[in-house]
């Protein structure tokens, strides 16, 4: 028997891998958390599954996301990343990369984890949604307005509101599965 679902994943499956195991479930891991901040940048303008059928090839090309090492890059690594078809060729979202690497660990170091301070926005708790259609879930909300403008004032690049809000829907700092998937359902039982 089929799970009801949401709508979005389509019969793709890894899609629906990602909406079924990943997306909308609270994450607490450093790297990961830097991984969706990077690839959720470099969706800017794309689609999802655009960035999540490339997401080995970067994991791949940005050294499984280690912070350090990519704060590290250099002009030579940058132009050789851009060279990479297996990842978005974009300059201006390669370089964001390495410094949101280096902001990353300036915060980390700041607050003792990037987690600690990512999850302040919503008082670290998910935030649970009770959307009935993909129109009920807005672009932004006051909570990644706040995101969105402390990052920036921190020098991260391609963080915008409805950027930091799709990072905190993939995140788990929200839970934007509608009320009839049943992942909404686990999500919020399984919440704590």
């Amino acid at each position: 028997m089929n799970k009801q679902r949401c709508a979005w994943p389509g019969n793709d499956a890894l899609y629906q891998s990602y909406h079924d195991t990943e997306w909308g479930t609270p994450l607490h891991d450093e790297r990961r958390l830097f991984e969706f901040l990077i690839l959720e940048g470099a969706q800017a303008g794309l689609s999802w599954i655009t960035i999540l059928r490339k997401r080995e090839n970067y994991r791949a090309a940005f050294d499984d996301f280690g912070a350090t090492r990519i704060a590290a890059y250099d002009a030579n690594k940058i132009e050789s990343l851009l060279q990479d078809a297996g990842i978005v060729r974009n300059r201006l979202k390669v370089q964001s990369a390495v410094i949101n690497a280096q902001k990353y660990l300036d915060v980390r170091d700041e607050f003792g984890s990037f987690d600690d301070f990512i999850w302040q926005f919503v008082k670290g708790r998910t935030k649970q949604n009770s959307r009935r259609s993909l129109a009920d879930i807005p672009a932004s909300t006051t909570e990644s307005d706040a995101m969105s403008k402390e990052l920036k004032r921190r020098g991260f690049k391609f963080v915008g509101s409805t950027i930091c809000y799709a990072f905190m829907q993939a995140t788990g700092m929200v839970n934007d599965h509608m009320t009839d998937c049943f992942r909404h359902a686990e999500l919020f039982k399984n919440e704590g």
